[in-house]
């Protein structure tokens, strides 16, 4: 019930006054030291800023892409202390994984504002340590399915033009995921953006 509500609540509140023909790029799981960096490059190659919503373990050991993240322009939010589904968490455990992830990411000069949880999921406490910490929750309107272990990145690029309309928050990974899974996402991404771009 609280992951309901929640993702109701997100789409009620969730508008943007901007008359621009915009897409909203974001990636969570990350940083991951082989995958983050080749999607920088190709983000970096298009002039493209994006989201990055970071697993704050992962984000401590690659304190690096961090840095390169936050001098090429890009937000960074982050996406949880380990990955843990809040489902099956207890209120010490989901005050715990907030105050970490905050403490980690201003330790890496990140003055975080914004949240997305694993899976979407949340609980009964996760809107008092959103509220707590002074955080934006940010869910997304496109899925394109890239962490699965059997797709292809020409099944995710179709997912992508397909799904995708004017103002979509798009959900891909730069971490984690099965069979080098995002691997998968930057080649889909490599056929998509050319198409996006032309289409303004």
């Amino acid at each position: 019930m609280p992951t309901y509500l929640y993702k109701l609540q997100y789409k009620l509140n969730k508008k943007n006054k901007s008359k621009e023909k915009v897409l909203y790029l974001t990636f969570d799981d990350g940083p991951d030291e082989k995958y983050t960096i080749c999607l920088l490059d190709l983000l970096r190659k298009y002039n493209i800023k994006s989201t990055f919503f970071v697993v704050a373990a992962f984000a401590k050991e690659n304190p690096i892409i961090i840095n390169r993240m936050k001098e090429e322009g890009h937000c960074i939010g982050i996406h949880s202390f380990e990955h843990r589904n809040a489902l099956f968490q207890s209120k010490s455990y989901t005050s715990y994984d907030f105050e970490q992830s905050v403490k980690i990411m201003n330790e890496l000069g990140i003055n975080v504002k914004y949240y997305r949880p694993p899976w979407g999921h949340c609980n009964i406490f996760t809107n008092n340590e959103v509220k707590k910490h002074n955080l934006i929750n940010v869910l997304w309107d496109v899925m394109a399915e890239d962490w699965a272990k059997n797709t292809r990145e020409d099944i995710i690029c179709n997912k992508l033009l397909r799904r995708s309309k004017e103002e979509s928050i798009i959900c891909l990974h730069d971490g984690r995921g099965k069979n080098e899974a995002p691997s998968r996402t930057i080649k889909a991404l490599e056929k998509a953006i050319p198409i996006w771009k032309e289409e303004g």
